[in-house]
């Protein structure tokens, strides 16, 4: 026989305790955790500027009228990691000597400027931006009856130059005549010009030509001088746009 039921007792449930309140982050440990996003943002930043990215601004106008004083450019590092720089690129590379004599190298003036120049978050100077004319075994000549320069034998048109103030147009350089020749570009070098062929301190001025007691090295860059390639301009925002190689050597000879 079943037992009756206690009718004076009522079963209750242990009552469920209330999850316990979070503790608040501690100052201390919103300071640790913003020093420690810091030092990573920074090392993500040298790694990147030592490897893939680097901002660089535009010290002269030699390279108008495409990039001018004071623009702010990004250059691609690994462009060359398989391959060497081709006619047409844009490319930055380290001063041969004394090539950047007299141009403005400006400083970052703020200590936050110079501390995120370091790492490679503010375009930085000391180098030069100029265009491929010539690589190995290349020979360069200037000019023809139409003003042009020829490679290897064949007139390169080049519409993105500075247009010249010139009675007879030449697309040579900025203190030397139009009748010169240079080359063949020694191996693992580069002949390089401004577009702005009027105002541009490049190979064509430094090259050794009838001197007799100069480097024939002279004038011409070497390619593990150069950073990289030239992608974008990337400031002023109106003027942002895409840096490509220029077509117009896409026929010129390989050298005999």
């Amino acid at each position: 026989m079943t037992p009756p039921d206690d009718l004076g007792t009522q079963t209750e449930s242990a009552p469920t305790p209330a999850p316990a309140e979070e503790k608040k982050d501690s100052p201390l440990k919103a300071i640790r955790e913003t020093v420690l996003l810091l030092a990573f943002a920074i090392v993500l930043a040298l790694v990147v500027k030592t490897f893939l990215v680097q901002s660089f601004y535009i010290p002269s106008e030699s390279m108008e009228p495409g990039l001018v004083v004071n623009d702010r450019i990004l250059v691609q590092k690994p462009s060359y990691w398989n391959g060497e720089p081709q006619r047409g690129d844009v490319i930055v590379f380290d001063d041969p000597g004394d090539w950047l004599s007299g141009l403005q190298n400006p400083q970052p003036q703020s200590f936050l400027a110079r501390g995120l120049s370091k790492i490679g978050l503010y375009p930085t100077g000391g180098h030069l931006v100029k265009r491929v004319i010539g690589v190995e075994g290349d020979v360069i000549v200037c000019c023809d009856d139409k003003g042009l320069l020829s490679i290897n034998g064949m007139p390169v048109e080049e519409p993105y130059l500075q247009k010249q103030t010139r009675k007879k147009p030449c697309n040579g350089p900025m203190i030397r005549s139009c009748n010169w020749t240079a080359g063949p570009v020694p191996k693992d070098s580069l002949f390089v010009m401004g577009d702005n062929r009027a105002n541009s301190a490049d190979s064509s001025v430094h090259i050794c030509r009838k001197r007799v007691d100069c480097d024939p090295q002279e004038g011409f860059v070497g390619t593990d001088l150069v950073v990289g390639k030239v992608f974008a301009l990337a400031w002023p925002p109106g003027r942002a746009e895409i840096v490509g190689r220029a077509d117009a050597f896409e026929d010129v000879p390989d050298p005999k």
